[in-house]
């Protein structure tokens, strides 16, 4: 099985771009490029959080939507939140109106604040479970991994919620933590030039 396909353009994609149109611009310019924003970060856990039993093209439409409603993904802003935000929420068409999801969100942004007065960062956390090369498998061929399941058993023991080994496989994706991008798709070089000048980010 081919994990690529070859674009209008005559480029060479990850196959998955192929089922929406708004996925080669999100490959393209996003996906597998290391982060080391905390927002960002947090923004792109929660939204995997939301994806759980959905399409990532359904959050993928809704983004704006969601950085609207959560001011940014800003944990700081998010932790306050109350129980009249979450009332709020659930009546925001714009978005997924989960109840259970919208309380991760706020409850992981209070995670978050924990985690930078204990570790520094949340760069610095996530980043500590980037795999080695030799233990990944074969690239757009696993839904987890040993780190993705180290890192949710981590986020879960330090009261994570909606941060399952295959929700956490799907950011490690996306964050450039490992280069999943397909042999022969045209981006998979350029992530891996931006991965070996990005600066691990220390604790």
């Amino acid at each position: 099985m081919s994990h690529t396909y070859t674009s209008d353009d005559g480029k060479e994609r990850c196959h998955w771009c192929a089922s929406a149109p708004e996925f080669p611009a999100y490959h393209d310019t996003e996906w597998g490029f290391p982060v080391a924003d905390g927002q960002r970060l947090f923004e792109k856990l929660c939204l995997e959080g939301f994806q759980s039993g959905l399409s990532w093209r359904t959050i993928l439409t809704k983004r704006e939507n969601f950085r609207r409603a959560f001011h940014g993904f800003d944990f700081d802003r998010v932790a306050r939140f109350t129980e009249k935000d979450v009332a709020r929420l659930l009546l925001d068409e714009g978005i997924i109106r989960h109840r259970g999801k919208i309380e991760a969100v706020i409850n992981n942004a209070k995670r978050a604040q924990e985690m930078v007065k204990e570790e520094g960062s949340l760069a610095a956390f996530f980043w500590s479970y980037e795999p080695e090369i030799g233990t990944l498998a074969e690239p757009q061929t696993a839904s987890t991994s040993a780190a993705s399941i180290a890192l949710s058993k981590e986020l879960k023991k330090r009261g994570w919620k909606f941060v399952g080994p295959t929700t956490v496989y799907a950011f490690m994706q996306a964050m450039g933590l490992i280069n999943d991008h397909a042999k022969g798709c045209h981006i998979r070089a350029k992530v891996e030039k931006a991965r070996k000048k990005f600066e691990r980010p220390e604790k």
